[in-house]
């Protein structure tokens, strides 16, 4: 999930650290092996040590996400997921979600927050991103329709290539020109091909070998969490040096990834849909490619606007998780209150039965 955006925030991070020039004797003056000097501010070459532990980084969890989603396709049943296909009003909603709420959101909180115009387009390409795969790992843990939540994904992450210059182009107007935006079609596609070829081989699995499949959900769903758990704190210890930012982007990485969940419940419900999609459609919604958004950031901006916003992503990445495990807990306190009145009132009804037996005096 986050693999390729921890991998970009180390580097940036590496870039960031060496613009700072050691005390020389001449304050102006740039170390020698400075790759670029410009007064006082001085970019040196990156350390081989650093890159090599991002590239193993990103691969170990590209890796290791690859493996999790194979784990989730064996969740998924061949016929339930074509049903969403064949009518596919939950991937509608979904659709409505993700690319009508969300771009509207982001560009109503940009406006209420008042931030500056490079602030307000890293939020609008947030808003504009098609959902992440950590969607797919929280809907199974929540009950959700695993069905549903795959297609979803399939789905936003395929029409992403055009609804994203679309919202793009109608949000960002007042703030840039949308022509300065670089949207890099190939992680596009390379999410896409990421997402579906493992997902594709688990579907396979459960459809010829369910009683496997199951031992692999399991294990895999154990991994995904743990996944989720190591991308927070690698990404807190990594980047503590990059959260600085204006207290505005806080504020709004809190506010919208709950807005997201909210409203995308909301739209749900009031489409119909059962509860399990409903959770399904919340957390497909709030949940966005922030991987992708970082992707744009650093391909579109120069490093001294990237210094205002880059560390946006991770934010909102850190709290699009928070409050998905908050739904996660709540989940599970509901059905704890749920099997402790049902062992509660277990004794009353034995207690009938016998009565009617004549077993019970």
């Amino acid at each position: 999930m986050q693999a390729h955006l921890l991998s970009q925030h180390f580097n940036t991070k590496l870039l960031d650290n060496s613009t700072a020039c050691p005390a020389v004797d001449n304050s102006t003056a740039c170390p020698e092996n400075a790759t670029i000097c410009k007064g006082t501010s001085c970019v040196l070459p990156e350390d081989n040590f650093n890159q090599t532990l991002s590239v193993i980084l990103s691969t170990v969890l590209t890796i290791m996400l690859a493996l999790v989603m194979f784990s989730m396709g064996c969740n998924v049943e061949i016929k339930k997921f074509l049903h969403h296909i064949k009518k596919p009003w939950g991937i509608f909603v979904g659709f409505l979600c993700q690319f009508g709420i969300m771009p509207l959101t982001a560009f109503l909180l940009s406006l209420a927050f008042n931030v500056l115009p490079i602030q307000a387009v890293v939020v609008m390409i947030m808003g504009c991103c098609p959902g992440g795969t950590a969607s797919n790992i929280i809907a199974y843990w929540v009950d959700g329709d695993m069905d549903l939540s795959i297609s979803m994904t399939t789905c936003s992450t395929l029409l992403a290539m055009g609804m994203m210059p679309l919202c793009l182009f109608v949000y960002t107007k007042m703030w840039t020109d949308s022509d300065a935006i670089v949207l890099p079609y190939d992680s596009i596609g390379i999410s896409l091909v990421a997402l579906v070829v493992p997902v594709s081989v688990g579907v396979f699995v459960n459809h010829k070998w369910p009683s496997k499949a199951k031992i692999i959900l399991k294990v895999g769903s154990i991994a995904g969490a743990v996944l989720i758990v190591i991308i927070a704190v690698v990404g807190g210890i990594l980047y503590k040096g990059s959260w600085v930012i204006t207290p505005k982007l806080w504020i709004i990485g809190t506010i919208f990834p709950a807005a997201g969940y909210s409203l995308g419940f909301f739209l749900a419900r009031l489409a119909g849909l059962s509860w399990s999609r409903c959770r399904t459609v919340s957390l497909e919604t709030g949940m966005q490619n922030t991987q992708l958004c970082s992707t744009i950031v650093q391909l579109s901006f120069s490093p001294e606007q990237l210094e205002l916003m880059f560390t946006f992503p991770l934010i909102y990445s850190i709290f699009q998780l928070l409050f998905a495990l908050m739904i996660l807990a709540g989940k599970v306190q509901i059905f704890s209150v749920r099997t402790l009145l049902l062992l509660l009132s277990l004794p009353a009804s034995f207690s009938v039965n016998m009565e009617k037996t004549g077993t019970y005096s």
